[in-house]
């Protein structure tokens, strides 16, 4: 494994399902922030229109836990059993490579497991909606998910508003316009320093 790129640093957006985390990091993508997203590795199957190396990098459960054994991964979690989603190193090492810094997009188990691998290097953003009746409202809003899927996301999302006093900033999305351009602030902020 190659040492990696001091000049690269590592932006890591976490949040409960339907408070506009990728939104968020697809508009900070589109800025001039030289950010390059890391796509994870899973070991479930593609959807239709998914494509291996830009929606994920698809692995056998087999491969995966190979990888696990190996210590290919930054952080990895068994969602489901046989169900493995994780960052590989050599993802990050690329991303540096070409000049950029890497944004995540993960779940608040893998925000801390990057931000504490990284440490300073690593800027981790929880953005919240402005209330659990707000999330549930944008979840139901989506219409495509069913009721006891909804209740499967409110219930994680309960549990993962615990963990925002662990991230280094905390962003309510309950105006859209006005979270894009802080959470551009915080960003560009923290990679100029």
């Amino acid at each position: 494994m190659s040492t990696p790129n001091p000049q690269g640093k590592a932006v890591i957006f976490s949040a409960p399902s339907g408070a506009g985390k990728t939104t968020i990091v697809h508009h900070l993508l589109q800025a001039d922030l030289k950010l390059a997203f890391s796509i994870s590795a899973t070991s479930r199957p593609p959807r239709p229109v998914e494509r291996d190396g830009k929606d994920y990098y698809y692995l056998t459960p087999e491969l995966f836990k190979l990888r696990i054994d190996r210590g290919d991964f930054l952080e990895w979690e068994e969602v489901y059993e046989d169900q493995f989603y994780g960052t590989l190193h050599s993802e990050v090492e690329r991303i540096w490579s070409e000049g950029n810094h890497v944004i995540f997009d993960v779940d608040v188990v893998g925000a801390l497991n990057i931000k504490k691998h990284f440490g300073d290097q690593a800027l981790a953003v929880f953005v919240k909606a402005p209330s659990i009746d707000a999330l549930r409202h944008r979840l139901e809003g989506r219409s495509t998910e069913t009721a006891e899927k909804i209740e499967k996301r409110m219930a994680k999302a309960t549990q993962e508003m615990g963990f925002a006093e662990h991230f280094d900033h905390v962003l309510i999305n309950d105006d859209l316009p006005a979270a894009l351009e802080e959470a551009r602030e915080v960003v560009t902020e923290f990679l100029q320093a």
